[in-house]
Parts: C-alpha cells; sequence; structure tokens
C-alpha cells in the first residue's frame, strides 16, 4: 500500500518526502518539492475560491510549462476532473471539447507560436455578452484563466486568480482533498475515434496512480533523474509518464513546450538530462543533427519510445553512440490509461525495436479475429485489453462505452497486432485508420469530417501514407463539386487554417468518384493500393 490513494496526496506526500529537491526547471525559475506542494496547494485554494466542486470539469489549453502543472495539479487537488486540451486544436475543434465535457473553469495560455488562443476561443465561441458569460457559446464555462499577466477584460490573469484564494485557508484545500478517494474521476481526456466524434476517456485516481507507479518501476526512474518532458502535457504520456511519476520518484522535471531540436540538444546538455522520452522521430533527429557532438549528452540514461515503429538501427544507435544505457518500448491508448505493455530492462533489443513489449502487471492482453475468437501466438488478431487500467467509460456516452467494453471487461483496442511466444506484442495495424504523424494520432474519419465542410468537397477519403520526417502523413482523395475548380494548395491552405497542423493532409488527388463497397463504404484498400501502399 502507498502513502497516497489521490494525486494531491502524492503531490503532498512528495513536498515532503522530496522538500529540497529541484522539482522543476524552467528557464531561469527553478523551484523544490517543498515550493511546488505550495505552489498548487495556492492553486487549489483558488480554484476553490472560483466555486469548483467535486467532480467540476476543469479544462486546460496550453503548452508544458511550470505554470500547467500548478494549474492542473491544483484543479485535481480541489476535486476537479482534469479535462486536457490539445494545443494543436484550432478555436471550433477546442469549443467542441470544452461543451461537451461541460467545462465550468478553463486555464488557456496567452499567445502561443504566434497565436492567440483567446482570440480563437472568441470566433468560435462568442465575444462576452455582458450577462456575466465570458464566452457565450460555452455557457456551462464560468472562468477563463488566462496563464499570462494580460487578460483581456471579462477574462482573468494567472496572478489575479491565484490572489482570489487567499482567503480559503490550508485546512480548506485540506479538507476538499479528504473528500476524494482512489475510486474518483481524475481527469477525462478526450480522443477522436472512428466517427470522428470526440469520445472523452474516463480515469480514476487509483488507476493513474496504479499505471505510473508500474511505469516508473520498468523504467527504473530514480530520484537522481532530470528529465526533458517534451511530450506533451495534454497527451496522458506526456501528463503521466511525465508529471505524475517524476512526482512518485522525486526526478526533477524540465518541461519544453515545443520540440526543437537545437534546444532539446541545449537543454539535455546544460541540465545534465537523464531521461528523454518520445516518439523515434524525436530520438533520430538528436542523433542525426550536425552539431551533436558540439554538446555533452553523456548524462543521458533512460529512452522510452513507442507510438511507431521503432528500427532496430535506432535502438543500437542511441547505446552506442549516445551510451544509453536503457532504451524501452510501451503501447498504450487514452482508454487504458496510457498504457497496456512495455518492455522490460535486460530486454533483447531485437524485442525492444520490433515488439512494444509484454502486458504491465495486473492486466491481461488478448487477440481474437473477426468472430471474436482468440488466436494463436503469431497470428494477427484484434488486440483486447482487461485489467485495472481500462477506462470507467466514455464520458456521457454509454451507447459507445458498450461498444467498446465487453460485458466482462474487455477493451476492444481497434489496433491489430501479433503476439510471440513470450507475450511480446507487436503493433501491426489499425483497423480504425488510425495513423500517427510525428507521434500525434490522426484519425482519417475525423479530418474526412473537416475537409467535407470546405464548399468546393463533395467527397473526400484519407489514408496515410509514408513520410521520411514525420513517420506517416494524410493524403486526401477529393471529389470535387460540379464546376468547382479547387486545387490541391487551395485545399490545403484552407485546411491550415481549420484544423491541427498534424491533420492536414500533405498531398491531394482529385478523383472522379471515391472506390466504395456494396454497403457504401469507401475501399480505403483500393487507395492504399493507389498510393503504392499496403492494401
Amino acid at each position: 500500500m502507498s502513502d497516497w490513494d489521490t494525486i494531491p496526496g502524492l503531490v503532498r506526500w512528495s513536498a515532503e518526502r522530496y522538500a529540497d529537491t529541484e522539482a522543476v526547471v524552467e528557464g531561469r525559475t527553478r523551484i523544490t518539492y517543498a515550493e511546488l506542494g505550495a505552489r498548487v496547494e495556492r492553486a487549489a485554494a483558488a480554484c476553490i475560491a472560483s466555486g469548483v466542486r467535486v467532480g467540476d470539469r476543469v479544462a486546460i489549453w496550453s503548452p508544458n510549462s511550470l505554470d500547467w502543472i500548478v494549474a492542473a495539479l491544483g484543479a485535481v487537488s480541489a476535486g476537479a476532473v482534469l479535462v486536457p486540451l490539445n494545443t494543436r486544436f484550432k478555436g471550433a475543434e477546442a469549443t467542441d471539447v470544452l461543451r461537451r465535457g461541460g467545462a465550468r473553469l478553463l486555464f488557456v495560455t496567452g499567445t502561443f507560436l504566434g497565436t492567440s488562443y483567446v482570440a480563437s476561443l472568441r470566433r468560435a465561441a462568442g465575444s462576452p455578452d455582458g450577462a456575466g458569460h465570458p464566452l457565450p457559446g460555452l455557457p456551462a464555462l464560468e472562468h477563463v484563466v488566462v496563464l499570462s499577466d494580460d487578460a483581456p477584460q471579462d477574462f482573468r490573469t494567472w496572478k489575479d486568480f491565484l490572489a482570489g484564494g487567499e482567503g480559503v485557508g490550508e485546512s480548506d484545500v485540506r479538507r476538499r482533498e479528504g473528500e476524494l478517494d482512489g475510486g474518483c474521476l481524475s481527469d477525462i481526456v478526450f480522443t477522436s475515434g472512428t466517427t470522428g466524434r470526440p469520445k472523452g476517456a474516463m480515469i480514476t485516481h487509483e488507476q493513474t496512480l496504479t499505471a505510473y507507479g508500474i511505469w516508473a518501476d520498468l523504467a527504473g526512474l530514480r530520484t537522481t533523474d532530470r528529465y526533458l518532458i517534451v511530450n506533451p502535457f495534454f497527451h496522458t504520456f506526456g501528463y503521466k509518464a511525465g508529471v505524475i511519476a517524476c512526482l512518485m520518484r522525486g526526478a526533477t522535471m524540465i518541461p519544453q513546450p515545443v520540440f526543437n531540436v537545437d534546444t532539446a540538444l541545449a537543454n539535455i546538455a546544460a541540465e545534465r538530462i537523464s531521461v528523454l522520452p518520445g516518439p523515434p522521430t524525436l530520438h533520430q533527429s538528436l542523433l542525426d543533427h550536425p552539431s551533436r557532438d558540439s554538446h555533452d549528452l553523456s548524462a543521458l540514461r533512460l529512452v522510452v519510445t513507442g507510438a511507431a515503429v521503432v528500427p532496430l538501427r535506432l535502438v543500437e544507435r542511441l547505446r552506442g553512440e549516445l551510451g544509453v544505457e536503457t532504451v524501452l518500448t510501451a503501447y498504450g491508448l487514452s482508454e487504458a490509461s496510457g498504457i497496456v505493455t512495455m518492455c522490460r530492462r535486460g530486454d533483447d533489443p531485437s524485442v525492444i525495436a520490433s515488439t512494444s513489449g509484454r502486458a504491465i502487471p495486473g492486466t491481461e492482453v488478448r487477440l481474437v479475429d473477426t468472430e471474436g475468437s482468440r488466436v494463436p501466438p503469431g497470428t494477427p488478431g484484434e488486440v483486447l485489453v482487461r485489467g485495472f487500467n481500462v477506462m470507467r467509460g466514455y464520458y456521457e456516452d454509454p451507447a459507445a462505452t458498450r461498444e467498446a467494453i465487453s460485458s466482462d471487461g474487455w477493451l476492444s483496442t481497434g489496433d491489430v497486432g501479433v503476439l510471440d511466444e513470450a507475450g511480446n506484442l507487436r503493433i501491426t495495424d489499425r483497423i480504425k485508420d488510425m495513423f500517427i504523424v510525428g507521434g500525434f494520432n490522426a484519425y482519417p474519419a475525423e479530418m474526412e469530417q473537416l475537409l467535407g465542410v470546405h464548399p468546393d468537397v463533395a467527397d473526400v477519403a484519407v489514408i496515410g501514407i509514408p513520410d521520411a520526417r514525420l513517420g506517416e502523413v494524410g493524403k486526401a482523395y477529393v471529389v470535387r463539386r460540379p464546376g468547382a475548380v479547387l486545387t490541391a494548395d487551395d485545399l490545403i491552405a484552407w485546411a491550415r487554417r481549420e484544423m491541427a497542423n498534424y491533420k492536414v493532409p500533405r498531398a491531394v488527388e482529385f478523383v472522379t468518384e471515391l472506390p466504395r463497397n456494396a454497403s457504401g463504404k469507401v475501399v480505403k484498400g483500393e487507395l492504399r493500393a493507389r498510393a503504392g501502399r499496403r492494401p
């Protein structure tokens, strides 16, 4: 039994256990675990003062930062259910998730990568109406806090928000924490499904803490580690294998808001980074950077990767050229708390490169055919998962929950894989057609839905095609409306304005019609064959 069964319990425990250990480094700001605990408590007090109750949804739309950590942990400590938003979202995409999640409070970044997120929200959800609604299109949203020193009228700055909690004492925060237990929801991660409609995977405190205690054990995370967190916090892996795992071990977090290889190399050298999880493309770009040898990367000892095929050569180069002691691969999905299988330290490099490892303790993995019958090792089948890590269901979507989780607890992942005799899983395909763009899950159905809004598009289908830099990117097959003179460049430029960058197709081919089967479904095998991909 651990010393905590909720996330606020973990925060308080780590603040005491690792009090003088450096917790977060952000530029010139360096804070200890004791200081982090105090900041989180202050943020929790501010949430309580703002009327946040146990079970209320609090959203955060911001890149990796110290403020993200404090705001998120503060909200969860006040009993809220965290709803992280993808920083690549455009205003309409963010508004949809905020509306469906019923968020009561939103933490939002100021300007990031040249984009005003507040302006994006206002375009999508309306400007203040004078009746107390900061965004009329989101009636449940009562407060918008801008994680900046400046905020427009009707919104609050981070500083003003924190000041609002000064009348709430430590005993009030403790009392609120005491209302929580491990079975309470800790977060809802919205993930797109085959219909393209976002669905919120509900995960509890106990599931989160159990899963990432296991992750930290299998990875061998240490108190002395310095962890560069490039994986986005809005993603389960960035937040939980990053922030939550570090809280458990007292490791130092160095959040990086955007992956830039020069910044990463500088951080690794200057901060003596020892832990660097991320997609294979991240590690490949570090290895291939022309000025790599001018940076001291000798402290790097642990790499955890996945989300795509991992070349054996990459594992060998990380170990041989950079001297990385431990390279591990893993597989997970939001509906299973972000982790299903993981390699173990000491596994052969070929196992690490060709598989995502074995089921983590407390879980089962089974492969089945289209009839639902179990298939033997070496035979492809859909990956099913059962165990403590399976979500409590999709938020306010019982029909989708019943479709995803069987009556005896098996979660259908929609992924196709092969198990070897030792139980190592290799993901080979995606029933859901999902493909991965530089570490981000891209769902063709959602992309098709968005592209279909264009006035000159009559029909559209999207597949993933290989890309040397990003692994895979989208290619759209488009049927123009009669009389339209839409070009590929026009459609791509339009898509860049309307959807997150990773969803934007990099290639467009115009066709007179899409191949469809007798039931009217697009036969994507024909499109893949046309593109020179697998049928």
